[in-house]
């Protein structure tokens, strides 16, 4: 699986992915750095990537917007740290790190998750 991180992501990410045997890409160090929330998703969907973000906005507006794409998984956490984070990615992981994550856009919360569009959705 491929996966693009947003720069408000933990770089561990990227060891923690790789070490599972994903792909992936950071927007840090690159020119594009700092560019708005509609050019990251151009990027990640350009590299036929995953994005990986904490950045909430992704989840009310990508479902709406875009019907087709590689997907978004946003990490959203009352108290965010980089510990905590890559704690809900392992939990991904091990829970969806071998679906197709097409067209799917998931908000990862403290205890939960929500997942646009749910299974009934696709009825």
């Amino acid at each position: 699986m491929k996966f693009f991180l947003d720069e408000n992501f933990p770089k561990a990410a990227v060891e923690l992915l790789v070490g599972l045997g994903h792909e992936v890409a950071d927007i840090r160090g690159t020119d594009e750095e700092g560019v708005d929330d509609v050019t990251i998703f151009r990027m990640a969907q350009k590299r036929g990537a995953a994005l990986l973000t904490t950045d909430r906005d992704f989840f009310h507006t990508i479902p709406h917007t875009e019907k087709q794409h590689y997907g978004v998984v946003v990490v959203a956490l009352r108290q965010p740290n980089r510990q905590s984070i890559l704690t809900r990615i392992r939990w991904f992981m091990d829970h969806f790190g071998k679906s197709d994550l097409r067209n799917k856009v998931f908000e990862l919360r403290d205890r939960t998750y929500v997942v646009f569009p749910s299974a009934s959705d696709d009825k």
